[in-house]
Formats: C-alpha cells, structure tokens, sequence
C-alpha cells in the first residue's frame, strides 16, 4: 500500500453525533483536505443516505465505522449493577428537566453487520474504524471490495495488533484528542503512561510498525501539524480545530461553549456515555465523576438529559467534546481555517 493514500496532509476527524455532515465532507474536500463520515449512531439507511450525498456532490471522503465491544453486549452482572447505581444518580438531573430516564439498552451493536455488509455491497475508498479491530476477515473482505483500510489506536501495542491484522493504515490518537478516546486495549507497560506529546506518540508508532500514519489529538494549526509529519506521520487528523466552522454540523451551543472563557478546562470522563471521552469540565462533568464503564449503555441512559439540555440551552449539562486546545478553535469557514495548514 502506498504511503499517499490520503492526498493530502490534512484530515478532518470524523465526528459523530451530526458533526461530519456531507456538506462539511464536501467542505473540507473542496479546501484541500480529506474528511471523513462518521457512520456511528447512524443505521444503515442514514449512512447509506450520507455516502450517497458525498458522492452526489463530488467529493472524495472516508467513512469511520464504530466497532461494537462483544463484552458490553450485554454487560457482566457486575457492570450492569454500577448502571443501575448510576441511574439512580442521574434521577436529580431528570427531574431538572421533566424527563424520564429509558429502560436500559443492552443489545446495541450500532448495526455492525449492516454496516458491514451495506460497505461490501458497494465499497467506499476509505473505511476506518474506532473502538476496537474489526478483526482480519473483514479488513480483508473490504479490501479484497476496494477499500483501504484505516484502525484507530491509542498506543504501541494497538498498534501492532491492528498491523497483525492486515490494516492499510493508522489513525494514531493521542490522549489529547477532543471526544472518544479510541482505546481498546491495556497499555503495553502497566504504568507506562502514554508519550506526552501527539508527535512523541507517532514517533513511537512509527518505529513499531510500517504502515501509514495519521496522527491525531491537539493539532490545532501549522506548527502542530508539522511537528506529527516530522515524527513520522503522513497527515494530521483535527477535529476540535474544526468544530466551530460555518460547515460544522455541531450544536450552536457547543460552538459558542468552545469561545466561552467560563470554560477553563478539559477532562477526560465517562458521565455521557460510559466511554472515556474529553469534554470541557462543565457541571454534569463534576457532578458525576464516577460513572461506570459501560459503552453503549450509558450512552442511551443518558441520551434525553442530553437532548433537554440541548433544548434549554444549558450548557452546563451538554456533553461539549473538546480536544486540549479548544482554546485556539477559530470560527469562519472551513476553508479559512485549512488554508492555514495548507498554504
């Protein structure tokens, strides 16, 4: 596999949740760069509706696709126990808003093999994955369709692991990175900790393994991005850098919580969705510090709090992803801001 598979140097992260629409994709396509659909939280038809509409408008894109953790489908007793706790301790914040809290939803595999199955049928050229492998039957059914391959990893051994199964590539996420943290195994050196730095991170990766790299987490301009193409890594993955554009499909209120200078701080926490993910510190961040691990079902728990928080304009209450730099997130078009890298 070549080393060029991207084209370009600057990759938008694919952001779930309404974020990485088809006109942002396009947006980013037409500024110089490569962006990619998030299919997580979609069924199939919408995926499906959203390649149509990349292609529809000429743009060339990737498509990242959530792989389900077969140990929270369902949740061990033990798990399900700490959901059931932290239910309880979510009552105050339904009542705040007149909600009721749904029944627990343990069987959300976010249509996996739909998705799966849909990509077969009628292959994009780009296809990555987070959260875990998708293990090496279906790296190479989609390649054998015509598609390259991307695994998300958040350390060395990760890294290997995907490069065991035949991946084309890597998308290397740094702990700094704003939103879900992609890890999916126990660091390879208990204690160890993680490089320091993005570009320390991809150094480390690329001395692991021969694959094409994209590195991912803080890149917030050019200097950053030089810094992970130095280390080694073909392109610079951003999001958070990204967020606050006209193109972004993300919530006006999150836009504006980016720019708020009351928000002094990220963390990485688990109160939205039972999945490690780093958010500006807001008061449902402090109020629930230890909450369970339990991916996709507190998601779902949590999901009509989130939906009248949104409602109210209460962003003390919104899950309000957001990477180390957050700071340095400019508003204007996607091209003003890729112009900066790219130029």
């Amino acid at each position: 596999m070549s080393q060029d598979i991207f084209g370009t140097r600057v990759i938008a992260a694919p952001m779930a949740g309404g974020t990485s629409t088809p006109a942002f994709v396009t947006a980013v396509h037409r500024a110089g760069g490569l962006g990619f659909l998030a299919a997580g939280y979609k069924d199939v038809a919408a995926m499906e509706a959203h390649i149509r509409a990349a292609r529809d408008a000429g743009t060339r894109f990737g498509l990242n696709v959530f792989v389900p953790d077969p140990a929270q489908l369902p949740p061990s007793a033990a798990v399900l126990a700490e959901v059931e706790q932290y239910r309880l301790r979510l009552a105050a914040d339904a009542r705040r808003y007149g909600v009721e809290l749904p029944r627990l939803r343990l069987d959300d595999d976010d249509e996996w093999q739909g998705k799966i199955d849909s990509l077969l049928a009628d292959p994009v050229e780009l296809v990555s994955f987070t959260f875990g492998l998708p293990g090496a039957d279906v790296v190479r059914a989609l390649q054998r369709a015509g598609s390259a391959v991307l695994a998300t990893v958040t350390t060395v051994a990760e890294a290997r692991q995907a490069a065991e199964q035949g991946v084309d590539a890597l998308v290397v996420q740094h702990a700094s990175a704003g939103g879900h943290s992609a890890a999916f195994a126990a660091a390879e050196v208990p204690g160890s900790g993680v490089p320091g730095t993005t570009a320390e991170l991809t150094a480390a990766v690329r001395a692991a393994v021969a694959l094409p790299l994209v590195a991912a987490g803080g890149i917030m301009g050019a200097a950053d991005l030089q810094s992970v193409l130095a280390a080694g890594a073909q392109a610079g993955q951003l999001g958070t850098a990204l967020l606050r554009t006209d193109e972004s499909g993300t919530r006006q209120l999150h836009k504006d919580a980016l720019a708020d200078p009351h928000f002094t701080q990220t963390a990485l926490t688990r109160a939205f969705t039972g999945r490690q993910a780093r958010a500006l510190v807001n008061e449902f961040v402090r109020d629930h510090p230890d909450a369970p691990e339990a991916y996709p079902a507190v998601h779902h728990l949590t999901a009509p709090l989130r939906a009248a928080a949104a409602a109210a304009g209460d962003a003390e209450r919104l899950n309000l992803w957001a990477g180390t730099g957050w700071q340095r997130a400019r508003s204007g078009s996607v091209a003003e801001i890729l112009a900066g890298l790219l130029g």
